[in-house]
């Protein structure tokens, strides 16, 4: 069972793009979810997570204020609203199934999948 994200694309610096992780073969509604990037070269790193019922969220610190995380439970998906996008926030973004532990830790992640690719021009 893998989570897949959709909705990457190639937009200029200040735009805006809503990304979408849908989950297939099991709804995993009752789990925190996160998303991650990871731009070219460099290592995997956290975004942004969200508990299983929406009710607390938590950032990255260079992405606070401009992203937002939010699910909707009855159609199995968790978006990622991305706003005043920089060429920094270039890379491909996953969205996987949280197990416990520190949320910005790659390895306390399942179902990852395909991610969307994010491109920013300056």
């Amino acid at each position: 069972v893998q989570l897949q994200a959709s909705g990457g694309g190639l937009v200029q610096a200040g735009g805006s793009l809503r990304l979408s992780c849908a989950a297939s073969g099991r709804t995993f509604s009752t789990y925190d979810k996160g998303w991650f990037r990871q731009a070219p070269g460099k290592e995997r790193e956290f975004v942004a997570a969200i508990t299983w019922n929406g009710g607390m969220s938590y950032y990255r610190d260079s992405v606070k204020g401009r992203f937002t995380i939010s699910r909707d439970n009855a159609n199995n998906t968790v978006y990622l609203h991305m706003n005043s996008l920089k060429p920094e926030d270039t890379a491909v973004y996953y969205c996987a199934v949280f197990m416990g532990g520190r949320y910005y830790d790659t390895a306390n992640y399942r179902a990852w999948g395909q991610g969307t690719l994010v491109t920013v021009s300056s």
